[in-house]
């Protein structure tokens, strides 16, 4: 299983960077044709690869230049021909209109192994928020209290 793990890993690895890149048709070979996809902007659903394409470039429409995308605390766990990821992104840029923030979001990622290949079958998106007063929480530490 140590290997299924590290392979998926790379696969998200790789996914990442043409994430960062905006690389639209490299990113979208690493989905299922019945990819159900959460996020955490409308319509919070999105099924198939072309909805998830077209909300793909609506994200990267958001930002003048790449996107920086860190990712930290991966876990990853594989059985078989399925896989199960977690972790946290800190995803930052120059978004348009001059806009610089970091953000943190959350990601679910269930993958299967299709003809020997890894593809995500379901992502799910959240972004954190301040249960307090329902505002976007932006700490500036993954691991600092609310």
């Amino acid at each position: 299983m140590a290997n299924c793990d590290a392979e998926v890993m790379a696969f998200l690895e790789s996914r990442a960077d043409a994430q960062q890149s905006k690389d639209i048709d490299r990113l979208m070979a690493f989905y299922a044709p019945d990819i159900v996809y959460y996020d955490a902007v409308a319509p919070l659903r999105f099924r198939g690869t072309e909805e998830v394409r077209r909300n793909f470039l609506r994200w990267f429409d958001g930002y003048e230049g790449p996107i920086s995308l860190e990712t930290h605390d991966l876990s990853v766990v594989t059985s078989g021909d399925v896989a199960f990821a977690h972790m946290l992104h800190l995803d930052s840029g120059e978004r348009k209109g001059g806009f610089q923030a970091a953000i943190w979001v959350r990601e679910s990622v269930c993958l299967r192994r299709v003809d020997g290949r890894w593809l995500i079958t379901h992502e799910h998106i959240s972004i954190p928020f301040n249960p307090a007063n329902f505002q976007v929480w932006l700490p500036t530490d993954k691991d600092q209290a609310a």
